[in-house]
């Protein structure tokens, strides 16, 4: 392919990855090898990973540069350490988003590698689709669907005047969606994968603010048979990293529960996991909540002043429950992802509603009917019951 043209030897062993993963190489040897590939890690349950996708297209330089115009400042829409996103469309009409990877970025020719592989084996509602990749000469750019309304992080800090915060339905049901695709990965995923990297400029929303986990290019297999952990130098962003990770880069999937944990109190408090700007002893989002955990006299003054009180005060309060079990000190007595999702579920079926502000609650679980209710059941002819 011609895209490989350019480069440079060292990073053919690389390249040849990608390129076995996405089915583009013919010679029955390679064929064989990535069979025996799919068989281990896929195992034959139908919840593993997905390999049956349309795999990730190779698009040249010129592709790319034509569909950004030439990566026109104006079509800038994103940077970080890893380089500048960029919006194009492609010769199909297809809107994108492209990532463009700095040579000096500290996300290296292993992330993307590693990006490239993860996106192209895990495909999930909540995970963001990779279209395609570049690797000319020396050239590494990703291709990504658009998610037009940005990222989490956009719409939580310094808002322009003219866009409205987040409310609380929407913020529980990104919550919701970006616990789905950390349990896909988790448990769904054969082996499963350690995302590493959960953090709110991480999950993107789309047009009607539906969630992605994005960026993969920290996510590691996750331990197997007897091992409980997966040993690896410290890597992530600074106030999501789990203790334990951080002392010890010992990592588990219990980690990223951690990491989950910081972006739910993101979401309740509308504060940035890490802030110096503010006074010391507030700089680190957790370390400034645990006082607060301790008292439920006080879990209204963690909230978002943006809200305007506008939350239910009993759901609030189970939020705060389960993002105290996500944020345990100890990994062991953090829950599964799995209890995260069913236990945020239940209460993005319980939405908050302008009208029951007074109350400020949102509705019990049903609880069982009493004996006097139950002696109201009766039998119908067909055998039915009835109230």
């Amino acid at each position: 392919m011609s895209c490989f043209s350019c480069l440079r030897p060292a990073r053919r062993k690389d390249i040849r990855k990608i390129e076995d993963s996405n089915g583009l190489r013919s010679n029955s040897r390679y064929n064989s090898e990535r069979s025996r590939e799919r068989s281990t890690l896929s195992g034959k349950s139908k919840d593993s990973i997905s390999y049956d996708s349309a795999p990730a297209r190779s698009f040249t330089f010129h592709d790319l540069a034509t569909a950004t115009r030439n990566f026109k400042p104006t079509n800038l829409i994103g940077e970080g350490g890893f380089g500048r996103v960029y919006k194009g469309r492609l010769d199909s009409g297809q809107i994108v988003a492209v990532k463009q990877l700095d040579e000096n970025s500290l996300q290296g020719n292993q992330e993307f590698v590693v990006e490239v592989l993860m996106l192209s084996l895990l495909h999930h509602t909540n995970l963001v689709n990779l279209i395609g990749y570049c690797t000319d000469g020396d050239q590494r750019l990703l291709v990504y669907e658009y998610m037009p309304m940005g990222s989490l992080e956009d719409h939580l800090y310094d808002l322009e005047p003219d866009r409205a915060p987040l409310e609380w339905n929407t913020r529980i049901k990104i919550a919701v969606g970006a616990a789905r695709g950390l349990e896909y990965l988790h448990c769904k995923a054969n082996p499963p994968v350690i995302y590493r990297d959960l953090k709110s400029a991480n999950i993107l929303l789309d047009k009607n603010f539906n969630p992605k986990l994005s960026d993969f290019g920290l996510a590691k297999l996750g331990p197997v048979g007897d091992n409980t952990h997966v040993s690896t130098r410290v890597m992530g962003t600074y106030g999501y990293c789990a203790p334990e990770y951080a002392m010890s880069g010992k990592l588990t999937l219990k980690s990223d529960v951690y990491s989950f944990g910081v972006v739910l109190l993101e979401l309740i408090t509308g504060r940035k996991a890490l802030d110096l700007t503010k006074a010391h002893g507030e700089q680190n989002l957790v370390v400034w909540s645990r006082p607060y955990f301790k008292d439920r006299r006080k879990f209204s003054q963690l909230v978002d002043p943006m809200l305007q009180g506008r939350f239910p005060v009993r759901c609030l309060h189970q939020a705060i429950a389960i993002t105290v079990m996500c944020l345990q000190e100890q990994p062991n007595f953090r829950p599964i992802i799995g209890d995260v999702v069913v236990a945020l579920e239940y209460l993005a079926s319980q939405p908050y509603k302008s009208e029951a502000h007074s109350r400020g609650k949102c509705s019990p679980p049903p609880s069982p009917p009493s004996e006097r209710d139950r002696s109201k059941i009766s039998r119908e002819p067909d055998g039915r019951k009835s109230v």
